[in-house]
């Protein structure tokens, strides 16, 4: 399996607003609009298990990229993502499809993690997820192919 780019996303903290900025003012579609249930607490270091997703892109051209908006569901200082923010609005995470066990060994070599991990439910099946830090602090998120 290749590396392939899945999306870019954006810790919002007013999704309305946020909508209104690059649905209505950049043009893009809104391709998906959901609440994900899963272990978010491990995989980015949040208080919520609940996490409200709008994915954004061009339904012209699917293969132009997504732009996900993310706002945690009680979202509050206390609570630190992976990064080490409080809550932090702006830029999330780069996501890439991978095999996430592959991936993680390599980078863990490599000296980078370490990774959290975990199995998500998917209408498809079980989905696994991992997360871990570049040297900027910027937040990857692998997802490996449904089973």
């Amino acid at each position: 399996m290749g590396v392939r780019v899945h999306h870019s996303a954006i810790r919002v903290r007013d999704t309305d607003s946020s909508l209104r900025f690059y649905r209505d003012g950049m043009g893009l579609d809104v391709l998906m609009d959901r609440v994900f249930e899963g272990d978010w607490p491990t995989l980015f270091g949040v208080g919520s298990t609940r996490l409200p997703s709008i994915f954004l892109g061009d339904r012209r051209h699917p293969d132009a990229g997504v732009v996900e908006l993310v706002a945690f569901e009680d979202d509050t200082a206390e609570h630190r993502d992976a990064a080490g923010q409080s809550g932090s609005a702006g830029f999330f995470l780069l996501s890439f499809y991978v095999d996430v066990d592959e991936v993680v060994a390599r980078l863990a070599t490599l000296g980078f993690g370490p990774a959290r991990r975990i199995e998500q439910r998917a209408p498809t099946g079980s989905v696994a997820m991992a997360t871990v830090h570049d040297r900027d602090g910027v937040c990857v998120e692998l997802i490996g192919v449904p089973r």
